[in-house]
């Protein structure tokens, strides 16, 4: 059974109470949470005093995928919030290995995030200092956008370097997501599927999701 994590950038926000007790009853694994800061994506989405303010709405774990410039400024913000896994881009900080470990010692979990055209290799001297890997499969910025078919490849290469290595690690996917891609994925290796626009989007929401935890 794949974990889901509903992409709340996909919500209603002028009803994401309504959402988030959607979340907690359907007890979805995780609430994704996209954060962009319009440098490093060509978007502008929410940051800590929105995360702070949801935080209260449900008890399931946050996972807070930051898409900003310089996290190390701000990442003790995110943590505050109400965080519990911040995922980062690695070219965004100038010393990853230092914010990783600053993460974990605030007892979150930690992840890395690789783009399109960032290989899974990248990692191999970080890896065993990770609690999740998400990969994502589609350009970040935007929701709604296409599955990227190489990300099929990568997620094998992924789940091999972490078999060899035998580390407890998440193998996530973001971007284009659906009960298609989403068997494919899992099928390459990934546990947790992010989806967005395939669930909040969907007539059905509890059919879309039951679709993925399927898997």
């Amino acid at each position: 059974m794949a974990l889901v994590a509903p992409s709340i950038l996909s919500a209603d926000f002028t009803c994401l109470a309504k959402d988030f007790k959607w979340m907690s009853d359907s007890q979805v694994d995780f609430v994704h949470i996209d954060v962009m800061d319009g440098h490093y994506v060509p978007n502008l989405t929410l940051g800590p005093p929105m995360i702070k303010a949801l935080r209260p709405l449900t008890d399931l774990p946050f996972d807070v995928h930051l898409m900003i410039d310089n996290p190390d400024q701000t990442v003790d913000a995110y943590m505050e919030a109400g965080a519990d896994i911040i995922t980062v881009h690695p070219r965004t900080s100038h010393h990853l290995h230092r914010l990783i470990h600053r993460i974990k010692d605030r007892g979150l979990k930690a992840g890395l995030a690789l783009n399109p055209s960032e290989s899974p290799r990248d990692l191999e001297f970080i890896l065993e200092d990770l609690d999740q890997v998400l990969l994502m499969s589609v350009n970040p910025g935007f929701g709604g956008q296409s599955f990227i078919p190489s990300t099929l490849e990568k997620t094998r290469i992924l789940r091999d370097m972490i078999q060899a290595k035998n580390l407890d690690i998440q193998i996530a996917v973001d971007g284009g997501v659906n009960a298609e891609t989403g068997k494919a994925l899992v099928e390459a290796g990934a546990h947790m599927l992010v989806a967005g626009s395939y669930i909040f989007g969907s007539k059905n929401r509890d059919q879309a999701l039951a679709s993925l935890r399927a898997l």
